[in-house]
């Protein structure tokens, strides 16, 4: 028990410096949540339907493991050609990129679009860039 006491005393000095490790987890909370959608160039083209979308998430986003019902939860806003979801439990950033990808593929345009992380909290919808030069370099045997 020697070993013990001892090793309480070390980190009892320690936690006195302001510099013990055993309380590392306590981070503060977070409360919300929130990730952006630019949808930007596909609207501006016409090929999306931003408002069918926002219908989609609210359709599909799961809280609590049912989907249907975001509730006041999850709070789905669409501003002009973004849409801002804001939830108020644990949601991931990724799971938003996965919904997305759903329904390009839904409304086949997983060949043209992509989702792409413009920044921390925004998803971008941007088109694949085919190069021009594929053609020459196969013509020649």
């Amino acid at each position: 028990g020697q070993k013990h006491n001892q090793n309480a005393r070390i980190l009892n000095c320690f936690s006195r410096l302001g510099i013990c490790h055993a309380q590392k987890d306590k981070k503060p909370k977070r409360s919300t949540w929130k990730f952006n959608l630019d949808l930007t160039h596909p609207v501006e083209d016409g090929i999306f339907d931003s408002g069918n979308f926002e219908q989609f998430l609210r359709e599909k986003v799961k809280v609590n493991g049912k989907t249907g019902n975001p509730g006041n939860v999850v709070h789905i806003e669409r501003f002009k050609n973004k849409i801002t979801v804001v939830s108020e439990k644990q949601f991931s950033k990724r799971y938003l990129k996965y919904l997305t990808k759903k329904y390009l593929k839904k409304n086949n345009l997983r060949d043209w679009l992509r989702v792409v992380a413009s920044d921390k909290e925004t998803y971008e919808l941007r088109y694949f860039q085919i190069s021009q030069d594929e053609d020459e370099s196969e013509s020649e045997d």
